[in-house]
């Protein structure tokens, strides 16, 4: 059962020990069917975190959030900053590429629109520090002038 849902995708350990309780298994059967799978290399947190990075940053995510959902499936804290570099500029890039996704090239006109934005981006994984940092170089007017 374990390595068909494993065949489909990665899972984490945690993962798949939630869907093999909801079906039915015993805590040893499942302890017993991990542990074999991690001895196998068949399941690995490590190659789970890689996968589940690339995959939520393909989707434009931010950094914050793919660790609050990593930590959620019971990855350990040092592997998520193995693979999560917050200090990595292409996240600036990440979050510049999903500001024009969403508001295009358009200033933001007023304080709650520029809030609004502000939330997105935060809301998609992005820490404030560097959504300011963006709004300054992307929300300039044609006169040059910053709307704080």
């Amino acid at each position: 059962m374990a390595l068909g849902l494993l065949a489909r995708r990665e899972h984490s350990v945690l993962e798949l020990s939630h869907k093999l309780i909801s079906r039915g298994f015993s805590p040893q059967e499942i302890e017993l069917e991990l542990a074999n799978l991690q001895d196998e290399r068949l399941l690995s947190n490590e190659r789970y975190t890689e996968s589940y990075v690339h995959m939520r940053r393909q989707r434009g995510y931010g950094p914050l959030r793919i660790g609050v959902e990593l930590r959620e499936r019971g990855i350990a804290a040092d592997l998520i900053e193995r693979y999560l570099d917050r200090n990595d500029t292409s996240w600036l890039e990440l979050l510049q590429q999903q500001y024009v996704k969403k508001f295009g090239t358009s200033v933001a006109d007023s304080f709650q629109e520029k809030a609004k934005r502000v939330k997105y981006l935060q809301n998609r994984g992005f820490a404030i520090d560097w959504i300011l940092k963006s709004f300054a170089s992307l929300e300039m007017d044609t006169d040059g002038q910053d709307y704080d």
